[in-house]
């Protein structure tokens, strides 16, 4: 799953037994005021970095079904898989930053900031095959040649923002795990929206297609890495940065070993959704089912993001409670959060219901995509909903330091479960492209009752 945040919020004096008793309006409204800390920032950031693939997809969209079909596939399978993994190992920062920023050891997170470069840098270089050979490698997993073809040379193109990975995935949790989140969610809405306007730019008055929007994103992500860059080693950090060190070489087996351990949670469910779409390139009139599929995952992703944060500020409310010694303070703080994000889960929900058969609009103007999604809409608005309450019994969990009981239920729900039975009823029932929403919705529910049982 995605990052805690390991900051402190708990300032001021410790909540007693008498507070915690006391009006609940009140209790209410403070850990609403300490929720959102977090969450308006973590949120903006999210959005905002998340919205430039989203972009992305929308211009290819506009460009063919070939187009939007290829451009989700080397977004979605192959730039997605390996950031999946980058970003798993990167959490390493999370809890080494963190805890070393609060016992005041702040020369230490430059160091580990340094030695994370070094190990995701080296793993960075091993992956790029999968961006080399990414046609013959799509081929293999029975995407059509027309879609593969093109997908395999819009990979090449993202070799940039692979490399991109390394420096950016370490600088935000070195940014974040020093209270520095505002910097991180104010890069990211300034490069989407200069996203916006290159990628125009490339694909209508430059006339360089769909490889424009793929070199747009790129050039993105550097100005958003270059910015960070700037901020953690121009000045603006100098308590935790003080330059580079022959330091970072030491004890890389260990950090190897400690951000290996950190990405397996995560990484079991980024592949699941990439495994979705190379599944779905499989079923009759693939073009149009993946497609419809990546629109549907583009609209479910984009809001996701707001969970996400939530997942962070749930994490960091009820591991800081508990540090303190108020496990009734964690309670609240986790039903708060998770009200809350139900509350906004039925907005969106019924948002999703409202708009059914105009949600694809963004992405495409072909009426084939437009009407398979519309057939699946219902099923994405319920999964939508149910995002709300996942990622937010995830952060209790990871706040409670449950990490392994997440990674086991992320892999016997999406890979003990979900594709087995994707494959069954995609193929013996014949369900098409419904599948695999059904799937995520089953999943989704799977992981709602399962931390119960702790």
């Amino acid at each position: 799953m995605e990052e805690t945040l390991t900051i402190n919020l708990l300032q001021g004096k410790k909540i007693n037994e008498d507070e915690e008793d006391g009006d609940l309006k009140a209790r209410i409204l403070v850990e609403t005021k300490k929720l959102w800390q977090l969450l308006g920032p973590a949120i903006i950031y999210r959005i905002s970095n998340y919205s430039m693939s989203v972009v992305t997809d929308s211009f290819a969209g506009h460009l063919g079904e070939v187009e939007l079909a290829s451009m989700s596939i080397a977004e979605a399978v192959i730039v997605a898989f390996n950031f999946g993994l980058l970003l798993g190992m990167a959490t390493a920062l999370e809890t080494l930053c963190g805890q070393a920023y609060g016992a005041k050891r702040y020369n230490m997170l430059g160091i580990y900031l340094q030695r994370s470069w070094i190990v995701l840098g080296l793993a960075s270089i091993l992956l790029l095959p999968l961006y080399i050979y990414a046609t013959p490698i799509l081929v293999l997993f029975g995407q059509t040649k027309e879609v593969a073809e093109l997908a395999g040379k819009l990979s090449i193109w993202f070799i940039p923002i692979h490399l991109a990975f390394p420096f950016s995935c370490s600088l935000q949790r070195f940014l974040m795990s020093q209270c520095k989140i505002k910097i991180v969610a104010l890069i990211s809405t300034t490069t989407l929206g200069f996203h916006v306007l290159i990628t125009w730019l490339f694909v209508y008055k430059l006339e360089l297609g769909v490889v424009g929007a793929a070199v747009a994103l790129d050039i993105s992500w550097w100005i958003s890495c270059f910015a960070m860059l700037i901020y953690a080693l121009g000045g603006w950090c100098p308590l935790t940065w003080d330059g580079f060190s022959m330091e970072a070489f030491s004890e890389l087996k260990e950090f190897l070993q400690l951000s290996s351990a950190a990405g397996v949670m995560l990484c079991l469910e980024f592949w699941y959704y990439r495994v979705l779409i190379l599944m779905t390139g499989n079923l009759k009139n693939a073009t149009i089912a993946v497609g419809a599929l990546s629109v549907c995952l583009s609209i479910n992703g984009w809001e996701l993001m707001i969970p996400f944060a939530f997942l962070a500020a749930t994490g960091v409310r009820v591991s800081n409670e508990l540090g303190a010694g108020n496990a009734k303070a964690a309670k609240f703080a986790a039903k708060v959060s998770l009200a809350q994000s139900v509350l906004i889960g039925i907005l969106f929900c019924i948002l999703v219901m409202i708009f059914h058969n105009k949600l694809a609009l963004i992405f495409s103007s072909s009426i084939e995509i437009i009407k398979a999604v519309d057939q699946i809409s219902y099923l994405l608005a319920f999964t939508i909903l149910l995002n709300s309450v996942k990622p937010v019994l995830s952060g209790v969990a990871i706040g409670s330091g449950w990490q392994s009981l997440v990674a086991y239920v992320n892999l016997g729900s999406y890979y003990v479960i979900g594709i087995p039975l994707g494959i069954f009823m995609g193929w013996v029932l014949n369900f098409g492209v419904e599948v695999n929403n059904s799937c995520l919705i089953g999943l989704f529910i799977l992981f709602f009752f399962f931390p119960f049982v702790r």
